[in-house]
């Protein structure tokens, strides 16, 4: 079974297209311009469920037209409609290039002040100017951690950590779920 850390949220399934089984994804990264992949996953009933691609286009920026092996008909399309899409984290690992926002979700952040851990990203906030890291903190508080360039120390894929000088009284600052 594959686990939530190997795979990255990338979108989710719109609406069907035509009647042939294609469906529209509302993407939430650039990921199909940096890497090739024969399969994505697709979050059925709580798990995750591997769907091979027969081929794919761009309607928009934001919206990949995309029809599935074994999908042939508007009824089998319109059961994925809804369900999030994830890709596999070895293949973007595997690819030269930074990283995108939502491969950072699940890394832990660590306060190179005090190289304490903070907590897991579990949401980047990009509705503001400012990129926010929402942190679900050791101590069960809700942070939001600026992504400054300036304040990343580190980041390392395979270890999953970002080390970061966190601003003084901001953890304190957390809000207690």
């Amino acid at each position: 079974m594959i686990s939530r850390e190997s795979v990255f949220k990338i979108g989710t399934i719109g609406r069907i297209h035509g009647v042939k089984g294609e469906v529209a994804i509302h993407i939430t990264d650039d990921v199909f311009d940096r890497v090739e992949a024969d399969f994505l996953f697709v979050e059925v009933e709580g798990l995750l469920v591997p769907f091979f691609i027969e081929e794919y286009r761009f309607k928009s920026d934001t919206t990949v037209l995309m029809k599935f092996c074994d999908i042939d008909d508007a009824d089998r399309a319109s059961s994925l409609t809804g369900n999030d899409i994830y890709f596999p984290r070895d293949l973007v690992e595997d690819a030269d290039g930074e990283l995108t926002w939502n491969e950072m979700v699940g890394f832990t952040v660590i306060d190179s002040n005090t190289l304490q851990t903070v907590g897991e990203i579990t949401h980047v906030d990009l509705s503001t100017i400012n990129t926010l890291f929402e942190v679900n903190a050791t101590d069960g508080k809700s942070i939001l951690i600026p992504a400054a360039d300036e304040l990343v120390d580190d980041v390392d894929r395979k270890a999953r950590t970002i080390t970061m000088r966190v601003p003084e009284g901001l953890i304190e600052l957390g809000i207690r779920n």
